[in-house]
């Protein structure tokens, strides 16, 4: 008898990208209705909610900085109560912020998650992602932003406050453009690799990247090797920001699972991580995919 599989996506957030798209109109039982019912139509068995942290005004007990104090409108814990009465998981996407652990531990640890997904979107208060603040100005070296990015990586997971590692290879979000270092990347990797197999934390395979102008999946084949033959854990997720997003190009997800031997995915419930095996990708590209 053949052992059920898993398919998850984790990293979705019920409202757009827009500051005009307010808590009371996106979490509500409808909106949720919808993201279910997409994943149930995308084949996803598991799916969990992670709003970005920054856009609510509890997070600017742990950071200030002018672009959170522009986007900090909502409540958090309106929020958990919405999403954790309703069937999809409750999670968020958490900033790491160097030195503000313990302000972060606090905002976290009292709430009902389900799981954490840590991420690193600033680099000081330079922005990685973001045209507004941007770490990548005129005088800014590539070798340099992917240094100090690969090290706060490493803090990050060893912070012991995140479950998931989102998006890890985030510094390429905008492809080539200048902004690729000149050494082989797999140098700056390491500090952020030895975090991960000493922290133990779960790397997410996030399809978003594909949507973005790098245009390939987080992480990079040369980072996700090195995860592998560290011992990682793996969580899929689509970064969704509407509903057709949900499992965005998982086909092609799980052809990159294929490659790399990965047959298990990380599956969380309080905080809690267990592995479950997951479906190979379909058809002939999926099994000749496999190492």
């Amino acid at each position: 008898m053949t052992a059920p599989t898993v398919i998850t996506d984790y990293h979705l957030h019920l409202r757009p990208d827009d500051i005009a798209a307010r808590a009371e109109d996106h979490f509500t039982p409808e909106n949720i209705a919808r993201y279910a019912e997409a994943a149930a139509a995308a084949g996803v068995t598991d799916l969990g909610c992670a709003e970005h942290m920054y856009r609510f005004t509890e997070a600017l007990s742990v950071w200030r900085h002018p672009f959170w104090d522009e986007w900090a409108l909502d409540d958090i814990d309106r929020y958990c109560e919405v999403v954790a009465a309703s069937p999809i998981k409750l999670g968020i996407e958490a900033d790491y912020v160097l030195g503000a652990e313990e302000r972060l531990d606090a905002l976290l640890s009292p709430r009902p998650f389900e799981y954490v997904v840590g991420s690193v979107h600033f680099i000081g208060d330079k922005s990685l992602d973001t045209e507004e603040y941007t770490v990548w100005d005129g005088g800014s070296d590539p070798d340099e932003v992917w240094r100090r990015y690969f090290e706060t990586l490493a803090h990050a997971a060893r912070a012991g406050l995140f479950d998931i590692l989102a998006h890890p290879d985030l510094v390429k979000v905008w492809g080539r453009a200048g902004r690729l270092p000149s050494r082989d990347p797999r140098l700056f990797y390491e500090p952020a690799i030895e975090a991960i197999a000493e922290s133990g934390i779960a790397v997410e395979i996030s399809t978003a990247g594909l949507r973005k102008g790098v245009g390939e999946i987080y992480p990079a084949p040369a980072f996700m090797e090195m995860c592998v033959e560290a011992g990682a854990a793996f969580a899929l997720s689509s970064d969704a920001h509407e509903p057709g997003q949900i499992g965005f190009e998982y086909e092609q997800a799980l052809r990159f699972l294929d490659r790399f031997g990965v047959t298990e995915l990380a599956v969380f419930e309080g905080r809690e991580r267990r592995l479950e095996p997951r479906p190979a990708a379909p058809g002939p590209q999926g099994a000749e995919s496999r190492p």
